[in-house]
């Protein structure tokens, strides 16, 4: 299961039986403030989706130093651990949503609205994707 975590929301992904192909599932909205994270929705859907592993993406800076929001991923990647004892790994996930948006515009020509409803869905299956990729035995 691919995780792009960000302030308000949660974008979720998963991979085929295989392993071969990502594909976006939900987006779950968290309150960082007040600490609700979503990870009972989480938890739901790692047990439908048999999930054995979490990738969650790792925003770091350009400089590949890590920041608040790097630091914010680790962080829910320890809670999640606490509440489903799955390894973790990270993916780099610099320009992720950017890219997301990107190809939203160019090949789904979709509208603002449309985008900020789907983006972070859309840049969990970059992240869970490049993992898979580059991963490949």
């Amino acid at each position: 299961m691919g995780l792009d975590v960000g302030s308000k929301t949660v974008g979720i992904a998963i991979s085929d039986p295989f392993g071969w192909t990502a594909q976006g599932i939900e987006i779950i909205r968290i309150n960082e403030a007040e600490e609700k994270y979503g990870l009972d929705r989480v938890v739901e859907l790692a047990k439908e989706y048999e999930v054995s592993k979490f990738v969650v993406g790792l925003p770091k800076n350009m400089n590949n130093s890590i920041g608040p929001r790097a630091e914010a991923s680790m962080h829910y990647a320890e809670l999640l651990k606490k509440e489903l004892d799955l390894p973790i790994e990270f993916q780099d996930e610099r320009l992720t949503t950017v890219q997301a948006e990107r190809m939203l515009i160019e090949q789904a020509n979709t509208s603002r609205s449309k985008r900020k409803k789907v983006i972070d869905k859309v840049a969990a299956v970059m992240i869970l994707q490049n993992f898979l990729d580059g991963n490949r035995n």
